[in-house]
């Protein structure tokens, strides 16, 4: 089978986004916030019929880890108990998504995270998403100020909380920064990129899985510059008296195949070793486009992948070998339904 690790639910009902303006309106008012509508599973099972299940049926895909938008998650936007509502809003629409589609969608939650709040804080919903809505992960935002990177690295004790949390539920997180309230950085063509490129050198700095080596990450977008860098960074591992990255950090670091194009899926399974690597699409996301130059979507990864020079087993690996080891959660509701 073929699990999609990367997919964010960005066709939402209509209702569900204008009450998140409504909501953000009413803070900067000092108003009462609005009380959130009510969107039927008609609404929801046609959002996600004419798009994300759709494509995957067109792709060939099975399953997709799904979780809400990401550059709308805006932990810059408002206070704490404005990204608490907006949390609580976007994860119980994932999981009324997974209830509707249960052999489609795994959850994986949006964090109330807040500039200058600690993590801890957001552990509680963490636990409501994993241990009620069932979800198998969550997305993890570093730099929860939107593109000010005040805060701390993910390497710091501050951290530790929700590491501790995540290694009990035995959930991994997807390292995935939201919108960009900086001009200098575009949210997906530089912020995304910019921020998994930081966090592996935040862990590369540190030595975080010394002190949790249960806990998983995943880094999106191929692993931003990574691969492409990969000499620097064992380079820097080494000037800077750490352990090969094989030891001290591919235990517990994986990347994801969201690239667009052919070359940078070969230059990731060159570079990156088969059992760090899983696949990902993120559709309907950041690059929605036709590429010219192959006349397919550019987010239509599976096709890279297909084309690649991986064994049949390498390939069934990346599909969904990986995805159930590093998403154990996801391996324990497959199973149950036969799969």
């Amino acid at each position: 089978m073929i699990v999609d690790c990367h997919g964010h639910y960005t066709t939402a009902p209509e209702p569900h986004n204008l009450w998140r303006k409504a909501q953000v309106a009413a803070f900067d008012a000092n108003d009462m916030a609005p009380t959130y509508p009510t969107i039927s599973d008609d609404e929801i099972i046609d959002t996600i019929e004419r798009n994300q299940l759709r494509l995957l049926r067109e792709r060939g895909a099975d399953m997709t880890i799904f979780s809400p938008r990401a550059s709308a998650m805006e932990h810059h936007i408002g206070d704490e108990s404005v990204s608490i509502a907006w949390s609580r809003a976007c994860n119980d629409l994932i999981g009324r998504v997974t209830t509707l589609f249960p052999d489609t969608f795994a959850g994986v939650c949006q964090l109330p995270q807040s500039p200058g709040v600690p993590i801890s804080n957001s552990i509680d919903e963490l636990e409501r998403c994993v241990l009620e809505l069932g979800f198998v992960g969550l997305n993890l935002n570093p730099d929860p100020s939107g593109g000010l990177w005040n805060g701390l690295p993910l390497t710091d004790r501050s951290w530790y909380p929700m590491y501790e949390k995540m290694v009990e539920l035995d959930v991994p997180a997807m390292v995935h920064v939201s919108g960009s309230c900086n001009a200098n950085f575009h949210a997906t063509g530089a912020h995304y990129i910019n921020a998994d490129t930081t966090a592996f050198m935040q862990l590369l700095q540190g030595d975080l899985f010394a002190d949790f080596p249960e806990l998983r990450f995943v880094i999106p977008h191929g692993g931003g510059a990574v691969p492409y860098h990969w000499g620097r960074y064992r380079g820097l591992a080494d000037m800077l008296d750490k352990p090969k990255l094989a030891e001290h950090l591919m235990k517990n670091v994986y990347f994801d195949t969201c690239v667009y194009h052919q070359p940078g899926i070969d230059l990731l399974f060159e570079v990156i070793d088969i059992d760090n690597i899983i696949f990902g699409s993120e559709m309907v996301g950041a690059v929605r486009g036709i590429d010219p130059e192959t006349g397919h979507h550019f987010d239509d990864t599976k096709r890279y992948v297909d084309a690649a020079q991986l064994t049949s087993a390498q390939r069934d690996q990346v599909y969904s070998g990986n995805a159930r080891r590093i998403y154990p959660r996801l391996d324990a509701i497959l199973k149950n339904q036969g799969r």
